[in-house]
């Protein structure tokens, strides 16, 4: 089976996959945040959706 890249979520809805424009473009506009707070956030906690989640709303406040 291949991946169908017209998809335009994630294709594991807790994992953040960085190497995926079309999952950048989401969680950029699912969290509100620019491409490269995204790239920052997943450095620094790892590619899970709620740590990702946890440190962006950290760093907003």
């Amino acid at each position: 089976m291949s991946d169908d890249k017209t998809n335009r979520g994630p294709a594991d809805a807790n994992r953040i996959n960085v190497n995926e424009d079309y999952e950048v473009r989401y969680w950029t506009k699912e969290f509100g945040v620019s491409e490269s707070a995204l790239r920052e956030a997943v450095k620094r906690v790892g590619v899970m959706k709620k740590d990702v989640g946890e440190e962006l709303r950290r760093k907003k406040s």
